[in-house]
């Protein structure tokens, strides 16, 4: 694999979207032959002298990649997650649907089903197609997100000194989510929100707070670990809706009946399904808005 570092003398080319506002820098790189270290990544998703984004989907085929070559029988191509500071995430629900919609522009994939490796494992993703006359790139696309797991162990989330008791949910990645009397209780969430114990999350966490907009329909702010305040987050909004569902006594594996929450975000809306074996779909757009090429002078190691 070469380093960009170092060997990059060509521009780079890139492309850039977001999902309900969630915006990522997305590097296709099939063959797995562009070096990315940590501060390449954080230079590149500065909003002020990089493109900018809340994170940087690298776009590998799973063949090509080592994480990922165990995977390459049920999914072609490898999301290759990257956090806005450099680091190595697990899963990114915004993300995949950004992935799958470059994938569709692109012309490796067509709308319909189809598997996508990422970190947190394949994901079954299904592009709708564009309702005619719509002028719409692609329709809503669904990602199969998996089961959250729901440790028993929470943790107390501080603001400002508020504090809320916060639920713990893992969806691939760790998520604390704590219900609040306003949004505006989460405070500027530039900086971690404070929990205890720390021991709950030693990899650190990614914080929601949520608040009620009606039945089964709540509204949330989230300070994604790594990124600091998004305007959306997947992984958080399926994380959202298990979490008030247990919250409203609903449980699908249970009742045998599935669970539909809407869950607004700053970005926009996405709906958040619970199905009885488990599984959870989220269902929200994706949106391609521009495409160019990177100056190797932002690639190289040091700033000039």
């Amino acid at each position: 694999m070469g380093d960009v570092s170092t060997s990059q003398t060509s521009p780079l080319p890139f492309l850039k979207g977001h999902g309900t506002e969630n915006d990522f820098v997305i590097v296709p790189d099939p063959d797995n032959a562009v070096d990315l270290p940590a501060a390449t990544v954080a230079r590149l998703c500065d909003r002020r002298a990089g493109i900018g984004g809340d994170g940087l989907l690298h776009v590998v085929r799973s063949a090509a990649h080592p994480e990922a070559r165990h995977m390459a029988g049920e999914a072609e191509w490898f999301m290759d997650y990257r956090n806005a500071d450099g680091s190595v995430a697990e899963m990114c629900g915004n993300g995949v649907r950004v992935f799958a919609r470059y994938l569709q522009r692109a012309g490796h994939i067509d709308a319909g089903d189809m598997s996508l490796a990422t970190r947190g494992g394949v994901k079954k993703v299904h592009i709708a197609k564009a309702p005619s006359g719509s002028g719409a790139t692609g329709g809503d696309i669904t990602v199969s997100m998996g089961r959250a797991v729901l440790p028993e162990e929470g943790v107390t989330v501080s603001v400002s000194g508020r504090s809320w008791p916060a639920r713990n949910v893992n969806m691939g990645n760790p998520h604390a989510v704590a219900f609040v009397e306003e949004l505006a209780h989460a405070g500027d969430l530039l900086t971690v929100p404070p929990f205890t114990p720390a021991s709950v999350y030693p990899d650190g966490v990614n914080v929601e707070f949520v608040v009620d907009r009606g039945d089964r329909h709540v509204a949330m702010r989230v300070h994604e670990r790594g990124s600091g305040e998004t305007r959306s987050c997947g992984t958080g909004a399926c994380a959202v809706a298990v979490a008030a569902a247990r919250r409203d006594n609903l449980d699908p594996a249970v009742t045998g009946a599935p669970v539909t929450y809407t869950v607004d975000l700053p970005g926009g809306r996405l709906v958040i399904t619970e199905r009885p074996d488990g599984e959870i779909e989220m269902t929200g757009g994706a949106v391609i808005v521009a495409e160019g090429t990177i100056d190797p002078v932002l690639l190289e190691t040091e700033r000039p």
